[in-house]
This record gives structure tokens, sequence and C-alpha cells, in this order.
């Protein structure tokens, strides 16, 4: 593998990393920051504002990058994100952990330009391969995030963004050095109606039979949040686990959940189709969600871990079976509109989900989890309803 590659390949995973490692260290550092008695409204606010930092700033830097060269944008969202960790380090306010955590959105924002730049350097029949390894990396980082995040922050609470810091300044000397410009700029002014993310989502909902499968992606979307903003408090409220057991617990999900994405959804299909598998990894899940809502001791929780990530067979059925709605002359902008749901899921789920375990995290914080089996329940008659076009001999 040639070294542009390599530089790309580690910045993807050091941004998993970032994303991930804060998740079991968030609510104690904003108990220390804050010291409020219930912090959860607060990890809310952090999960959506780095989720809408990247939700507006993914089509400037994609923009800027066809404008200004590839190279520049990603030397500059690198050093954004070492400098983004420094604050976080050593911010002593709340609202300076704020000023980080968007910092960290927007210089996350980076993956369109990581996309467009292996795109530029890959011949065609090379380019599945790697942006199967894309995804591999992303994975491998958001599983090494929250066990980093956690055994570092037992030691010091401050320490893991100390050491995403050094990666994240290690990764921008590499780039410096060795990441050669993939295009040459374009002189083309940047289309500013290009910028507005919401654009996708006008075309979606212009078409009938889009409306529905958009709403379905942006609801599963919207439930795999309420891990990230809700399990650290809940693993410290119910089991008392400390920073190592909350990432080990997340790292576990993620093992399980990326070897069920990549070698279950191809079976589940052929077996059930691609409305059979949605509907049983929402069942898979639910079950799952009640064992924890209801679990009184922490080998429980992993004891369900591959019946949860049954649930991880659910999107890409959902994306195959999206794909038969409209013609191959609009897949890319069909995607976009999934990314958009997405980036929308991902600010205004932590809101709400923070906000309900706020409410229930006193008397019964495992009733979060059931608050999650509800939403799915509304996704359930939504998949059933799921209709196309007249003639598609694939359809189910």
């Amino acid at each position: 593998m040639n070294k542009p590659l390599i530089v790309i390949f580690t910045a993807i995973g050091l941004d998993a990393v970032g994303i991930g490692l804060i998740f079991p260290i968030l609510p104690r550092l904003l108990e220390d920051v804050t010291h409020a008695d219930s912090v959860a409204p607060y990890i809310g606010i952090m999960t959506a504002l780095y989720a809408a930092m990247q939700f507006i700033f993914a089509p400037v830097l994609g923009a800027l990058s066809d404008r200004l060269g590839r190279r520049p944008v990603l030397l500059v969202s690198l050093a954004g994100a070492a400098i983004n960790y420094m604050v976080m380090a050593f911010a002593p306010q709340l609202w300076m952990l704020f000023i980080g955590r968007a910092i960290a959105g927007l210089t996350s924002a980076n993956m369109s330009v990581a996309t467009a730049y292996i795109t530029d350097i890959s011949p065609e029949d090379k380019r599945a391969r790697r942006f199967g390894l894309f995804n591999a990396m992303f994975g491998i980082g958001f599983i090494i995030g929250p066990v980093l995040g956690g055994v570092l922050g037992d030691y010091w609470l401050r320490l893991p963004f100390l050491a995403a810091a050094v990666l994240n300044a290690g990764n921008l000397l590499l780039a410096a050095l060795v990441l050669p410009e993939s295009r040459a700029p374009s002189r083309c002014k940047v289309d500013l109606a290009a910028l507005n993310p919401l654009r996708p989502l006008r075309w979606a909902f212009s078409m009938k039979n889009l409306m529905p499968v958009t709403i379905v992606f942006f609801v599963l979307s919207a439930t795999g949040e309420v891990y990230g903003t809700c399990w650290a408090l809940w693993g410290n409220d119910v089991f008392r686990w400390n920073g190592l057991w909350i990432g080990l617990s997340l790292g576990t999900f993620g093992v399980c959940q990326s070897l069920a994405q990549a070698l279950l959804p191809g079976p589940a299909v052929r077996l059930l189709g691609e409305r059979g598998a949605i509907l049983a990894g929402i069942a898979g899940t639910c079950v799952t969600l009640v064992v924890m809502a209801f679990a009184e001791q922490g080998w429980m929780v992993f004891a369900v871990m591959p019946l949860f990530a049954l649930g991880g067979i659910g999107v890409p059925a959902l994306q195959s079976l999206a794909t038969r709605l409209v013609d191959e002359s609009r897949q890319g902008q069909l995607q976009g509109v999934l990314a958009s749901a997405i980036s929308l899921a991902s600010i205004i789920s932590p809101l709400a989900f923070s906000s309900f375990y706020f409410v229930v995290r006193e008397r019964w914080p495992g009733a979060i989890w059931l608050s999650v089996v509800v939403v799915y329940a509304i996704a359930v008659p939504l998949v059933l309803s799921l209709r196309f076009r007249t003639g598609d001999p694939a359809a189910i």
C-alpha cells in the first residue's frame, strides 16, 4: 500500500478514536467542570453540537478541497484536531469544552475530503477494496477509542485528550512530509447552493416513494445515537462501572457490531429478504434492550452482546433496499440523502435521549433502553409499508 493511502487511513482511524475515546470519560469530565448532580443534558448538547458541526461543514470542506486542493484542507483539519484535543485537555470552563467539541466536529468533517482523495488516487477496479479498508479503519478506531479513553481516564481524567493530541500531531507531521496533492485545484467558483446541507433532503421529500425509506433510515440512525449519549451514564449509575469497564463494554459492542455488519447482511438478505432482515435486526436489538433495561449485574450486558449485534444487519439491508427505489443515474443523490438523514439524527437524537435520561435517572435508569424500543416500534409499520416500483422483479 502506498504512503498517501496509509496517511489517509490513519487520519480516518484517528477521527474514529477521537469520537470514541470521549464516551467513557465525558460524564466524569462534565461533573468535574460543572459540579452538577446530573450531567445528562450537557452530554446531549455536546454530542449534538459535534454532529451539527459535521453536518454543516462536511459539504463546505468538500467544496473547498475541490477549489483549493485536498492536501491543504486535510492538513488544516488535522492541525485543528490536535489543537482541539489540547484545549479539551486543559479546559477549566464548560464553554471551553463546548468550543473544543465544536472544533472536533468541524475537523472530523474531513471524511468527505478523505473519501475524495481516495477516489482521486484509486483506479476504478481498486476503489471498492479501498473504500472497504476505509470503513474498516473507522470501525477499528471506534473500537479502540472507548477502551483507550476508559483506561487512560482512570489514571487522569484529561490524559485521553493529551494522547489524542499527540497522535493527531504525529499524523499531521506525517501528512505534511509524505502526502502529495491528489488533483490540480479547480479555478471554478464554489457553488454556494451546493453547500446547503438540507438540499439533498428537499429532493427526497419531493418524491413520495423516497419519503418513507428516508424516515425509516432516520429512525434507525437516531436509535444508534443513544449508546454514545447514555451508555457511560447508565453503566456508572447501575453497575458502578469505572472508565475501564465502560470502555471495554463499548469496545465489545463495537467488535460485535462490526463483525455482524461484515458477515451477516448478505446471508440474512438471501434468507429473509431485505425487509425481513431489517425486521430481524430490530427484533434482536429490542430483545437485548429489554434485557438491559432490567439487568442488575454487568455480566448480563456482555452476555447479550452477540444478540445485540443483530441490529447491525438492519441498516445495510435498508441501504440495499433503498437503492431499488431510484434509477442508476440518481444513486449518488440517494446516498447524499441517506447521509443527511444520519446527520440530522445525530443532532436531534442526543438531545432527546439525554433529556429523557435526566428525567428517569433517579428512579429507573434502565428505562432509557425501553424508550429506544418505543422508537423502534415506530419504525416497524413504516418498514412494512414500504412499496417498490411496479415490475421490479426483486421487490418484496
